[in-house]
């Protein structure tokens, strides 16, 4: 794979996306994945499949009478089972080595260890709690299963940004197979998230998906000061501070 992709859209990227960031059953023949970076513009709308399916579970456990926060559980356990948990493993991962490592190097190392630290067994706890808060309010409001919709779409949309902008930081792993995609990847990525969460809340969208670029940006710079550029595990956790954050703003609008 090239440092930088060149761009060029194809639909089957959208099945590409979901292969490569669910567990979802895709078929799809090894050529498909060698677009790689390319298809990052889908990551999005790979979160937004995601985020169907818990809504669809979502109102069947609303029609059955259970409350918001149980509902709340099996959504949030539903959204950890359909990803293989890609993005919480890498928020623990980015939180053990980025705070656990005193020089790059070390950092690094601890990134890529399997075990996992005290810091991010603290990071999954408080992150788990944070969402499930944040769910228990949402989907006892009128439009919650369509805003979840949209956290989904938008909690992706600055994966590849953050692929775009910082360069990656160690000479393997699953950010780096990917390579760079070209800015145009990454600005229609930002456009589709933007459009879904539109379909999804109307003009509240543009005040999140700029909240949503900002944390990722956060996230991002933290990285880049840390470590020297962006892994795998710094794209699952910017994910994870998104969506967060997002549904934070959600349930207290």
């Amino acid at each position: 794979m090239r440092e930088n992709d060149t761009f060029g859209m194809q639909w089957r990227d959208v099945a590409v996306a979901v292969g490569l960031l669910t567990r979802l059953p895709v078929s799809l023949p090894d050529a498909a994945y060698e677009r790689g970076a390319r298809a990052a513009w889908a990551y999005p709308l790979a979160g937004a499949v995601v985020a169907v399916l818990g809504a669809i579970l979502a109102a069947l456990s609303q029609w059955v009478g259970l409350g918001p926060q149980a509902v709340a559980l099996l959504v949030l356990l539903a959204l950890v089972m359909l990803t293989g948990a890609m993005h919480e493993d890498g928020l623990a991962d980015s939180a053990d080595g980025l705070w656990g490592g005193w020089n790059r190097a070390r950092r690094l190392d601890i990134m890529k260890d399997s075990h996992i630290g005290s810091y991010g067994v603290i990071a999954l706890v408080l992150s788990l709690a944070a969402r499930w808060g944040g769910l228990s309010v949402l989907l006892g409001q009128d439009g919650g299963l369509w805003a979840l919709v949209a956290v989904a779409a938008l909690s992706r949309s600055g994966m590849p940004v953050l692929m775009a902008w910082l360069p990656n930081a160690r000479d393997g792993g699953l950010s780096r197979a990917q390579g760079r995609p070209d800015w145009r990847v990454a600005g229609i990525g930002v456009a589709v998230a933007l459009g879904l969460a539109l379909l999804c809340l109307g003009m509240a969208a543009f005040g999140l998906t700029l909240l949503a670029l900002i944390v990722a940006a956060a996230v991002g710079l933290m990285a880049r000061a840390k470590i020297g550029g962006q892994t795998g595990d710094i794209l699952g956790a910017s994910q994870q501070m998104c969506e967060i954050v997002l549904l934070l703003a959600l349930s207290a609008a």
